[in-house]
């Protein structure tokens, strides 16, 4: 992939999308029939599903926590996922992604409630572009809900980039790999209201007003995922019930 001339002609980015749109969202649950909560999840060309387990006893014993769930998650990308063949197993990017991800989980979920147990998140990027990071902290979020598993709130991410001196939400391929900025975020809403940032973070570098306005640009961003998720999610329920 070479680097394009311009990211942005006559007001439009190279895929025909205005600076502030997001790319093609679908959202379905309950996938996958064994796992407690299930999502699958296109964002743009990402596609990814998450499967939640638990609460359930932890084993090994010793990383049992007497007042809390022991949350993991698992990032991980199928060997097939990119155009040129992926080693399987996991890498540092990988572990790196999971680390991450697995802290803005504990922000949300009720870990008081469930003493001595384990919830694991897996996710799995069947096909990856710009932002898989992203698309798999939405799936499991709703997987995790799918999984009546107690939260604060919905985890909703998005990315915010910077091209051509200009922000823009949600990049794609060109734009995350040659642009000047990247900066991934999760928040916790809750009520249709944001109440705090749980993941924030960047590669690059923006000016403090442009990291201000990459906040609101990413809020707004957020809040339509957020509905997209909410609507997948009372479906399912509502589907369930018939």
């Amino acid at each position: 992939m070479s680097r394009p001339d311009k990211f942005i002609v006559d007001g439009k980015r190279l895929d025909g999308r205005l600076p502030d749109q997001l790319r093609p969202i679908k959202i379905e649950v309950d996938v996958l029939k064994r796992a407690d909560g299930s999502c699958y999840i296109e964002m743009g060309k990402n596609k990814v599903v998450a499967a939640v387990y638990g609460p359930r006893e932890a084993f090994p014993r010793h990383i049992q926590d007497p007042s809390k769930v022991v949350v993991r998650y698992r990032y991980n990308m199928a060997p097939f996922s990119v155009e040129e063949r992926k080693r399987p197993g996991p890498d540092r990017r990988s572990v790196e992604i999971s680390k991450v991800s697995k802290e803005a989980f504990e922000t949300i979920i009720m870990k008081e409630l469930f003493p001595r147990s384990v919830v694991d998140i897996f996710v799995e990027v069947l096909q990856a572009d710009a932002g898989s990071r992203t698309a798999c902290i939405n799936a499991a979020s709703v997987a995790l809900v799918d999984a009546g598993i107690p939260v604060k709130g919905m985890l909703t991410s998005v990315a915010v980039a910077k091209v051509d001196g200009t922000l823009v939400l949600d990049p794609m391929k060109e734009e995350d790999n040659f642009g000047d900025a990247d900066m991934p975020f999760a928040f916790l809403i809750r009520g249709g209201k944001i109440e705090s940032i749980a993941l924030l973070q960047m590669d690059g570098r923006m000016t403090k007003a442009e990291i201000k306005d990459a906040i609101a640009l990413a809020k707004k961003g957020a809040m339509e995922i957020y509905n997209l998720q909410r609507e997948a999610i009372m479906k399912q329920f509502v589907e369930e019930e018939e």
